[in-house]
């Protein structure tokens, strides 16, 4: 960690607020993730097939992500030691590529789209935005439940598509960025308890686990810091209350932490029975005691605590750098 690091990520976290992911840009540029998803799929091609027992895809899938690892921090270091030759330049350069991997304007843009498909288009429109963003078969969702799927998705990807990228910069600058984005991003495309990925996927899906575990605890104050600046002190109490009882209610080890801050800050239940591929998933409310029918305002609501965690991170962080500014 140091001063330069904490003000690059200041810089950064303000363009990506107000810049977000165009589609002119990456219609024309190829976006990095998609860099590293295309390198995972070699991997995945050449690696996860064959007759071989778990035990052999497991040690190739913990080679493979290894590997991946491994190179996405070469890669930040030679990025790095290039962007400190270009001085000044650099500076802005590196706060831009920081910028590129978060998500806080893409992701409530994507959350804002479902609410203004059920304004607009009812139920349907309701269910085809939030295809876009969460995994669970949208058939099955009525439009409370589209509400709160768009809301739960919002909290989890706080988490693993803002603060975690954030918090490994700043623990080790780009190296440490590129790594988390490769790990997330195997995670996405291996790390799911299919029958082709249970063992291939395994080392990519605990050690995701591992480095999103601090981040997912961070989001619970940054949700209650949110909470307190849109919608006051109780709900900042009841973020942290409902994360710290009901955050084993989720079958992730990390995304019940945010989800559960979310729901305390917003008074609803979120989580609870969904549809995955077909297959039933069936956990409890979390805050069971909260409001059970989600509405559109209650979509609205979660954007603005979201961009208030999001502004609580980049005062954190400027905080944190200002004492070597000013000495």
């Amino acid at each position: 960690m140091s001063a330069e690091i904490f003000l690059v990520l200041v810089v950064a976290l303000i363009i990506d607020r107000l810049v977000g992911d165009p589609d002119w840009l990456w219609e024309r540029l190829t976006h990095p993730v998609v860099l590293f998803g295309k390198a995972i799929g070699v991997f995945d091609a050449a690696l996860n097939r064959g007759a071989a027992d778990g035990g052999w895809l497991k040690m190739r899938g913990i080679v493979t992500i290894l590997v991946l690892l491994a190179s996405s921090i070469v890669f930040g270091v030679v990025l790095n030691r290039l962007f400190d030759v270009l001085g000044a330049v650099g500076f802005v350069l590196e706060a831009m590529t920081v910028a590129v991997f978060l998500a806080q304007k893409s992701l409530a843009d994507h959350v804002r789209q479902v609410a203004d498909g059920l304004r607009s288009d009812g139920l349907a429109g309701g269910r085809e935005a939030v295809s876009m963003i969460v995994g669970r078969d949208p058939k099955t969702l009525d439009e409370p439940g589209v509400c709160r799927a768009a809301i739960e998705s919002l909290a989890e990807n706080l988490s693993d598509g803002v603060v975690a990228p954030a918090l490994w910069y700043a623990v080790a600058g780009l190296p440490g960025l590129f790594a988390y984005k490769m790990l997330n991003t195997a995670d996405s495309m291996i790390g799911h308890k299919s029958p082709k990925y249970l063992h291939f996927g395994w080392a990519s899906a605990r050690l995701d686990d591992l480095a999103n575990l601090p981040a997912a605890r961070l989001s619970v104050l940054l949700i209650a810091a949110g909470a307190r600046l849109k919608r006051g002190l109780e709900a900042a109490k009841a973020a942290i209350e409902v994360a710290k009882r009901d955050h084993g209610f989720h079958r992730s080890p990390n995304s019940g932490w945010p989800e559960a801050a979310m729901a305390g800050a917003l008074d609803i239940q979120l989580a609870g029975p969904r549809v995955y591929g077909g297959t039933k998933v069936d956990e409890p409310m979390i805050n069971g005691s909260g409001r059970a029918v989600a509405t559109i305002d209650d979509i609205d609501a979660a954007v603005g605590v979201f961009y208030g965690a999001c502004t609580a991170l980049a005062l954190a962080s400027a905080v944190i750098v200002l004492p070597f500014l000013l000495f």
